[in-house]
């Protein structure tokens, strides 16, 4: 698997995840500046060689507007770590309506959960309380932070120096 490389705004922002295709060219243009890379691996040439690049900046400050994480199904599964917020089951997953629909409930970071099969038809058109259902978390609405130290544990602990710890945004 090809390593990812983190790129920070001029401020140390996260703003994007690229390539190292990307980010070499980032750099060759001397857009941006190398912060870490990765101590094993490198990229040759017929010629030369570099190191790989795991986070670089920006050598000029960008207006990124902040858009959020999707709420797709695939980052609320990555969210709630792919596994019934009821039992704890990775199964069978289905998005469960914490408040139901017909209760006026909506489909938010906030009202929305990983659930099995099993518990999501148990809990059926009620919500956690009525039928005596504790959730493990609360749910909650994850920023791009959030998700970047969740890759970096798993992928890149070079990144960690340059992520907070992860944050989340108040529902």
């Amino acid at each position: 698997m090809e390593k990812k490389v983190l790129v920070l705004n001029l401020d140390h922002t996260p703003i994007a995840v690229v390539n190292v295709q990307k980010a070499m060219i980032l750099t060759l243009l001397e857009k941006v500046s190398v912060l870490a890379d990765y101590p094993l691996l490198s990229i040759r040439t017929i010629d030369r060689e570099f190191k790989y690049p795991a986070v670089v900046r920006l050598d000029e400050y960008k207006n990124v507007p902040y858009r959020g994480v999707l709420l797709t199904r695939s980052n609320l599964f990555k969210r709630d770590d792919n596994e019934c917020q009821y039992c704890g089951s990775p199964k069978h997953l289905t998005v469960d309506h914490v408040i139901p629909r017909s209760k006026g409930g909506k489909s938010s970071w906030t009202n929305l959960i990983t659930a099995c099969h099993r518990c999501n038809v148990q809990k059926g058109d009620k919500t956690p309380e009525e039928v005596g259902m504790l959730m493990r978390k609360k749910p909650f609405k994850p920023t791009l932070a959030y998700f970047l130290a969740e890759y970096a544990e798993r992928n890149a602990e070079e990144w960690g120096p340059f992520l907070s710890s992860k944050a989340v945004e108040a529902g």
